[in-house]
């Protein structure tokens, strides 16, 4: 039965599970000596629009473990793209556990949560879904280290007094968050002072702004108390690790207001003024703020030898032709996704997906569109039963074309542009992209008017938020401003080139 159910298994998986093997058997054999100076990568829910990837380093000399998590809330990259830094680093003396991205799923959609926020997750949950599945894994994680750092872009900046209403003790940026001043661990007596080591690492970090408006405090959310404005806390992974695991616990909150490459600057700070706190030895990471860039996927069609399409190359298929994405090949490794639009999931990669018509494969390095590469019909000419299939150096579709991937009430659809959707009053409304031949979707900008998205910094980019048609939309904005049509408005080099109607009728 065994043998049988290996013949259909490919290549790749056989080659996972005997790597799997092997390093099960040399942990047992090796010495511990020898085990402390690897890197290990493991991979949960391979394959799934979730998958979690952990990295493990142990330096030369054992030491303290510290546990850095990145994008548990999918909106707040200054986190996860500072955690990739530390992802493969080699150290000295310690070690470190990093997950970049704890809620890849929300990542990629470039939302805080999915279904439920994760952070809200670890206290007793019997809501069973993706997030409380992650967090199964993150638990046991916490229980390995010594310290916990959940990475975080917070709102505002934090202040102790009433400075403004950007500038106030409600606010989150710029702060290290702890649930509390001191704690005594009830099983050991073990006293931690989580101020004194949040306030030493702000001290050294601060050293590095040159801003004194952007300088890091500590921010005590005393969480347990009866009268905390912070009780929601109770449920994150913070609390989890002090109050069950024992472990010291922070957040660490660099402000949303901050530009991205200053935001991974500041978080990167504070990785390194704990790992001094808690004596972790590295051999300091390369840094990478270079713009992502799809430089080609490698594709097989129908299982056939695999071939690589560089970014907006055209890939020619049959109808029902399946194809597999097995490789992305980017100028970063990590945080990529493939989506062959109108097909799959958000994250195609590694899956048969039979197409039935062209369409377009966008690449994200997390949230950020970084390419693309096409598929078109060739009306059986170039089918690998045809002697192979064929690749040409320009987009397929032709250069006005324009169509729309958009959920209704979370069922997908293609619309062709200038449609007339008609929805009722109180629908769910998503634009999930354009597919179109004019060139890059993501230097387009795609703006469903009268709806704002991004409240703090409003671009008038509304691919993927979710809208709520009763609640969501400004009247003064649809078409003869009675609240009936609303339009989404495709822009691209400033010219408008597409249009799509909501007609919203009442029940």
């Amino acid at each position: 039965m065994y043998l049988k159910k290996m013949k259909n298994t490919s290549f790749y998986q056989y080659c996972s599970f005997i790597s799997a093997v092997l390093f099960i058997i040399l942990s047992v054999i090796l010495p511990a000596s020898a085990q402390t100076q690897k890197k290990i990568h493991s991979v949960f829910f391979e394959d799934t629009d979730h998958e979690l990837n952990v990295y493990r380093s142990y330096g030369k000399k054992p030491g303290n473990t510290l546990l850095l998590i990145g994008g548990i809330q999918g909106d707040e990259p200054g986190g996860f793209l500072s955690a990739d830094h530390y992802a493969e680093i080699s150290l000295k003396k310690g070690s470190l556990i990093v997950v970049p991205r704890a809620n890849f799923q929300s990542i990629v959609l470039n939302r805080r949560k999915v279904n439920e926020d994760m952070n809200r997750k670890f206290a007793y949950d019997d809501k069973s879904n993706y997030e409380a599945k992650i967090v199964v894994i993150l638990k046991e994680l916490i229980a390995e280290s010594d310290c916990l750092l959940n990475l975080h872009d917070g709102s505002g900046f934090f202040s102790k007094t009433w400075e403004g209403p950007d500038r106030n003790p409600k606010q989150y940026g710029q702060s290290i968050i702890a649930d509390c001043e001191s704690y005594v661990s009830p099983k050991t007596g073990k006293v931690l002072n989580l101020g004194d080591m949040a306030r030493s690492a702000c001290k050294q970090i601060n050293k590095n702004i040159e801003n004194p408006r952007y300088c890091f405090s500590f921010n005590d959310h005393r969480t347990i108390k009866k009268n905390s404005s912070h009780k929601e806390q109770r449920k994150s992974a913070t609390f989890y690790a002090l109050y069950t695991c024992d472990i010291p616990a922070f957040g660490i909150e660099t402000s949303k207001s901050l530009p991205l490459e200053l935001k991974v600057r500041h978080h990167n700070l504070a990785i390194n003024a704990f790992m001094e706190l808690l004596n972790i030895v590295p051999e300091m990471p390369g840094i990478n703020l270079d713009n992502p860039e799809l430089k080609y996927l490698i594709i097989s069609v129908n299982d056939a030898l695999p071939i690589a399409v560089k970014n907006q190359q055209t890939l020619y298929i049959n109808p029902g032709d399946t194809v597999t994405i097995s490789h992305i090949e980017s100028n970063y490794k990590r945080g990529l996704s493939a989506d062959i639009i109108g097909y799959g999931a958000i994250n195609d990669t590694r899956k048969e997906i039979k197409i039935k018509g062209s369409a377009r494969i966008v690449v994200r390095k997390d949230y950020y569109p970084c390419g693309s590469v096409y598929l078109a019909l060739s009306n059986g000419q170039n089918s690998s039963a045809n002697g192979g299939i064929s690749v040409s150096h320009a987009p397929a579709l032709g250069p006005s074309f324009l169509a729309y991937k958009v959920k209704i009430n979370n069922n997908e659809q293609i619309c062709q542009n200038y449609d007339r959707l008609k929805l009722i009053k109180g629908d769910t409304f998503e634009v999930v992209d354009v597919i179109t031949g004019m060139g890059d979707p993501s230097d387009m900008v795609v703006n469903l008017k009268g709806f704002v998205g991004n409240k703090q910094n409003n671009t008038g980019e509304d691919r993927g938020y979710i809208v709520n048609t009763a609640e969501d939309l400004l009247e003064r904005y649809s078409l003869k401003k009675k609240g009936k049509t609303y339009q989404v408005i495709v822009t691209y080099k400033e010219k408008i080139v597409g249009k799509l109607f909501i007609n919203l009728e009442k029940h």
